[in-house]
């Protein structure tokens, strides 16, 4: 069987082509709202920029820059790899794109980035894909922002979204926003909270505060904790005396210490048989389906079916696992070939491109909002000893309740 009949149907604007819907090839990000902004720690805003290296992939007409850090050190290379095959792979599962893809290596630097923008907009990109690090974000925008031209760029910092810059990645805000509502859909009323100090936990209590009051919720207690072993324990032991009133408790990192948090609150006498433990994507991996104190959690992430599929033809065509991020990539090349294929001359304007019902991807809808964030539609999980099982799907469109 052809790999690329295996892959999902890409939905164009349904407002722009009255429904039509286009065959091709989509394909997002292990801890998804996780994608880490610091994965090259050789990285850094003002760091020296090396002679930017191209290449271009596909011959056709319409130009299409791909900005990445494939000579970055630490794993952000290896990320970047990962996501230039996926673009390659999009190129060549869908049905004779005319774009050409003209990849340019940023080397991870905020001033790298500047200097690949430049030369692919000197070379008539019309739309520019990338750059990975929020640092970098910015200086595409600027470059891009005065020829007119918009970006799709990777990172999962919100504040680096603008008009014209859309971020095709996992936000926390996302997550937060549908376990809640499913929460309290499903009766919860009072939360209480463990949120890590630093970036990550201030985006997501600033969501969690501001969804629990839209949704007629009350947070009975919320705190801050460092991430070592010693700043575990006193917020454990305030929460757990919290939680007698309420319904549910919000850990929302991932992995390496959500299993350290919960037995920290089980150990202060937290009931999680009585409060329902919640968490968000970063929850969608084998470590915590694998950890007895957290089954029955429920958490929000993409149905991984799209990605398992992508995973499996990435493997056929490059002998190697894709990272979970590698479908970013993926969904931005392809959304850029149907768009040149249906649009016309308006195929990247902010009209298309902030299409209210939205596209569908790899890991389900999405769509961009005008201030350069993201909507996905995402499904309900809870955890189970086999992995994640779907308790509430994600909705078929747009402005549709998921059950």
């Amino acid at each position: 069987m052809n790999p690329a009949s295996q892959a999902p149907m890409y939905t164009l604007p349904r407002r722009a082509l009255g429904g039509a819907v286009l065959a091709g090839a989509l394909a997002v990000l292990a801890g998804c709202s996780g994608i880490s902004e610091v994965l090259n720690k050789n990285s850094a805003p003002g760091t020296p920029a090396p002679l930017v290296q191209s290449s271009e992939l596909g011959t056709g007409a319409v130009k299409v820059a791909l900005i990445l850090p494939l000579s970055a050190g630490g794993n952000a290379g290896t990320v970047a790899l990962s996501m230039k095959n996926a673009g390659e792979m999009a190129l060549s599962e869908f049905n004779s794109p005319n774009i050409q893809l003209l990849v340019k290596d940023d080397g991870g630097t905020s001033s790298g980035a500047q200097q690949a923008a430049q030369q692919a907009l000197g070379e008539g990109a019309e739309i520019i894909i990338g750059p990975l690090f929020a640092h970098s974000v910015g200086v595409v925008g600027a470059a891009a922002r005065q020829r007119g031209v918009p970006v799709i760029a990777f990172s999962t910092d919100a504040t680096v979204a603008a008009r014209g810059v859309y971020l095709l990645s996992f936000l926390p805000e996302s997550d937060v926003d549908r376990i809640v509502d499913y929460a309290v859909a499903s009766g919860k009323r009072s939360f209480v909270a463990m949120l890590s100090e630093g970036a990550y936990g201030n985006v997501v209590e600033g969501e969690f505060k501001q969804v629990v009051a839209r949704k007629g919720g009350r947070i009975v207690g919320l705190e801050r904790y460092g991430l070592t072993p010693a700043g575990i324990p006193g917020p454990s032991r305030v929460i757990a005396q919290a939680s007698r009133g309420a319904d549910a408790v919000f850990i929302p990192e991932g992995p390496e210490v959500v299993p350290s948090v919960v037995q920290a609150l089980i150990a202060a006498n937290l009931d999680t048989k009585r409060v329902q433990l919640l968490g968000t994507g970063l929850w969608d991996d084998p470590r915590i389906f694998n950890n007895t104190q957290l089954q029955g959690g429920w958490y929000a992430a993409p149905d991984g079916t799209g990605f398992r599929n992508f995973a499996a033809r990435y493997r056929q065509r490059y002998n190697q696992d894709p990272v979970r991020t590698a479908t970013l990539s993926y969904d931005a090349v392809a959304l850029v070939a149907a768009l040149v294929k249906t649009q016309g001359s308006q195929r990247f304007s902010e009209q298309v491109l902030t299409s209210a019902s939205g596209f569908t991807g790899i890991d389900g809808l999405f769509r961009f909002r005008p201030d350069g964030t993201n909507e996905r539609g995402l499904a309900v999980m809870k955890v189970g000893p086999t992995g994640g099982q779907i308790i509430s799907p994600p909705p078929r469109a747009f402005g549709a309740s998921a059950t």
